[in-house]
């Protein structure tokens, strides 16, 4: 198996730190720029369909709902993790853009819905389209066994952040 920059890494803190047990920076660190090459496939997919990273993430938590497309800002908030304030704003955007629309939630004078127009739903699909090919090119090296057993794994590290 080929040596990466992480391996010289990890070799260099073991020769002069052998005190310590370094074998976390073998995961994490090739964790941290895997993170790296997939936020620039990302950011690459959704310009090429004049989209922001959080464009998408806002259309694609519409888009996952089904028809008819649509969400509270509240369950919009809840999805991205993101502040109401901030949420607001990106709903103010995407509407100007017409990736969005507003409308009064039936039965509550006060509510209002979310939904995905016509052209956000091509908008959000085909940068999808886009994004899954990259990362499919990401993943090209390992089998479908090996794709599964590497997000069995990561899964468990992650579970315990997203409870």
């Amino acid at each position: 198996m080929p040596q990466d920059e992480v391996d010289r890494i990890v070799a260099a803190w073991r020769r002069e730190r052998p005190d310590l047990d370094v074998t976390p920076l073998g995961v994490l660190s090739r964790v941290t720029r895997l993170a790296r090459h997939l936020d620039r496939a990302r950011r690459a997919a959704f310009a090429e369909h004049d989209l922001e990273t959080w464009d998408f993430d806002v259309l694609s938590a519409l888009r996952r709902t089904g028809p008819p497309y649509q969400l509270s800002p509240g369950q919009l908030v809840t999805q991205t993790l993101v502040t109401s304030g901030t949420m607001t704003h990106r709903i103010d955007r995407l509407a100007a853009r017409g990736l969005v629309e507003r409308h009064r939630a039936p039965g509550d004078r006060r509510g209002v819905l979310v939904q995905l127009t016509d052209a956000g739903l091509e908008r959000v699909d085909a940068a999808l389209a886009d994004l899954l090919a990259r990362e499919h090119e990401l993943l090209g090296d390992l089998s479908a066994a090996e794709q599964e057993t590497l997000s069995g794994l990561l899964r468990r590290l992650v579970a315990p952040f997203d409870s």
